[in-house]
Parts: C-alpha cells; sequence; structure tokens
C-alpha cells in the first residue's frame, strides 16, 4: 500500500501560490491509517518515550495515535489562548506567515524522552518551535515524527543535529 496515494492535493490553498497537501483521504480510510501508524512507529525501535507533542491541529490526529501505540503521554501543542493553565510559547515563521505555539508548562518534566509529531515538515519552522519548548521544559528530543516532508523548502536544515523522520517524501 502507498500511503502517498491517500495524500491529496489542494492548489492554492491556503492562499494563493501554495500546493496544500490534504490528509483527509488517509484520515478517513482504516486500512491505510493503520498502514501509516505502523511506519511511524517502525522509525521508533527500540526507543522509549516518555512523551508525544502533538502539534495543532493537524499533528493532533497521529500524535495522540503514536502515544496510544507508544504507552507515552500526549501533549497537545496549541494556538495562543487555547491552554487553559500556565504556558510558554515560541513563535516561528512558517511558508505563508507567522504564527506562536504554545505548552502547558507542566507538559513535560526534565528528562522525558519526548517524540515530537506533525502532519508535514515544510520550511521547519514549526518543528524548530516545538523543539525550543519541548528543550524549555528540559525534554529530550528523541526524534521529529512527521506524516511527510516537503524537502525542496529545506525544512530539515531548521531542525539539523536531530534525529528526523517522515514517512513521506516529495
Amino acid at each position: 500500500m502507498k500511503i502517498e496515494s491517500y495524500i491529496r492535493d489542494i492548489q492554492d490553498f491556503p492562499k494563493e501560490g501554495i500546493l496544500f497537501k490534504d490528509i483527509t483521504p488517509l484520515l478517513n480510510d482504516p486500512v491505510a491509517r493503520k498502514e501509516c501508524l505502523s511506519v511511524l512507529v517502525a522509525s521508533l525501535k527500540g526507543q522509549a518515550i516518555d512523551k508525544v507533542i502533538g502539534a495543532e491541529s493537524r499533528g493532533f490526529f497521529f500524535g495522540m495515535l503514536l502515544a496510544q501505540e507508544l504507552n507515552a503521554g500526549f501533549v497537545p501543542v496549541r494556538k495562543p489562548k487555547k491552554l487553559p493553565y500556565s504556558t510558554i510559547s515560541a513563535s516561528y515563521d512558517l511558508e505563508y506567515g507567522t504564527d506562536t505555539l504554545e505548552i502547558h508548562t507542566d507538559a513535560i518534566k526534565k528528562g522525558d524522552r519526548v517524540l515530537i509529531h506533525d502532519d508535514v515538515l515544510a520550511t521547519g519552522g514549526t518543528a524548530k518551535a516545538l523543539g525550543e519548548l519541548v528543550e524549555e521544559l528540559g525534554g529530550e528530543i528523541v526524534q521529529f515524527n512527521f506524516l511527510m516532508e516537503l524537502s525542496f523548502l529545506n525544512g530539515r536544515d531548521k531542525i539539523a543535529g536531530n534525529p528526523i523522520f517522515a514517512a513521506i517524501t516529495y
């Protein structure tokens, strides 16, 4: 089964000039979804994971499934003012603007082994911000884990020096 056959291209979304990779067909197919989860988990063979970070919002889908499969805690990282408890934040650039992410201050404990998951590695801004949040709270990044990577945007450069896995590379 080719996971990429369940990703559809949407031209000019969310703005003109962007080719958006839509994962909803993958989410809608239980067999493809299970296969994708197996590929993501296989990249972590032999690794102990305490927490899985999922970036709002598409990182929540497989982030939660990964946490369940790895018997780890799940930590949602969200846009500003969406989390109810004390937070820290990191701002970042993305391919079509800027944004900020927040995490609860008690979500990661010093020494926690953390898997950072998001749906796509594009320019690397989101991933870099996620890594900064984990490190600020004292966590150890085990892997940056993505459903897909848009390699032509060179996002790996922003998180170089860390283990990186993408199930699909474009």
